[in-house]
């Protein structure tokens, strides 16, 4: 689940009003039709919503059996390998277990906890109109599930990915407040060489940090935890400490777990460290961070 990847399949609209998902290659799905107009049915749900209205989708059972099964194999190593910050939040959301829950539902469960909601989207969402809308506390989202035939897997976030991963996440104030200041800090931003800076800062943080607790390293990244297998790994990578000249330039695969880390000592050092850089950051300081890594 999640495991190869972040790759959005591109989404088109033609003259006469269709909307096509186009899949990869190596998609699993690729080759069942089914599945394949099943996908564009709910991207056009979301591109031709009214404005300010999250679509309901009529999942089907085999897309709850899905939810279910990722659910249930998720859960232990949840409380396995995830930070107790994570878990906390994940408590107070109860996301429901036995079916896929409509965005909106998990919205209403959110906004009494941190205030944030969700917005559906089809695909892919413009990276500064993505951080725009995190700095509102909004998250887009999709609302498609991975293919049957492979339920622990996914080439692409889906809905798994974006509520069991961000949305037990952003259950936490703590998490919550970080991932509205990165959206906050893209709206101080002019050039977008500062805005890439920022949003590998959020990749190696929000999406796939990791950090100490009573002397074990714990996962708080919603990358790793909505990911069957990239949470037996995490703990053999390398892991770095917060270096955010490191953080906003390290090339990485998106297509591969991610081999290199950076373990916060605890989490108010991630606030002190990362959260300072997300309430602070401008065009001069990314810039001057980035000419601080080409130096070494």
């Amino acid at each position: 689940m999640f495991d190869e990847g972040q790759l959005y399949s591109p989404v088109t609209t033609g003259e006469d009003g269709t909307v096509e998902v186009h899949l990869a290659d190596n998609h699993p799905g690729l080759h069942d039709p089914a599945y394949r107009a099943r996908r564009s049915h709910i991207a056009a749900a979301a591109i031709n919503a009214p404005a300010g209205t999250v679509p309901v989708i009529d999942y089907t059972e085999d897309e709850h059996r899905i939810w279910r099964l990722c659910q249930e194999q998720l859960a232990p190593k949840h409380e396995k390998y995830a930070h107790s910050e994570f878990l906390a939040a994940k408590h107070r959301l109860r996301l429901p277990t036995d079916h896929v829950p409509q965005l909106d539902h998990v919205s209403a469960r959110l906004r009494p906890l941190t205030g944030w909601g969700y917005r559906a989207a089809p695909g892919l969402v413009p990276l500064r109109e993505f951080y725009a809308d995190l700095g509102a506390r909004t998250f887009n989202s999709t609302q498609y599930l991975r293919h049957g035939s492979e339920p622990l897997y996914t080439p692409e976030p889906d809905i798994i990915h974006e509520v069991i991963g961000h949305g037990n996440q952003l259950a936490s104030p703590r998490f919550a407040r970080l991932t509205e200041a990165a959206g906050r800090a893209s709206l101080r931003l002019e050039t977008e060489d500062a805005m890439k800076f920022v949003a590998d800062v959020f990749w190696f943080s929000m999406e796939f940090g990791v950090v100490k607790e009573h002397g074990e390293v714990k996962a708080y990244g919603a990358g790793i935890l909505s990911s069957f297998g990239e949470m037996d790994e995490f703990g053999h990578m390398e892991h770095r400490g917060l270096d955010l000249a490191d953080m906003g330039t390290l090339a990485y695969d998106i297509t591969e777990y991610q081999p290199v880390l950076f373990c916060a000592e605890s989490l108010d050092e991630l606030d002190d460290v990362v959260g300072v850089f997300f309430d602070t950051v401008d065009d001069d300081l990314a810039l001057r961070l980035r000419a601080d890594a080409a130096a070494r």
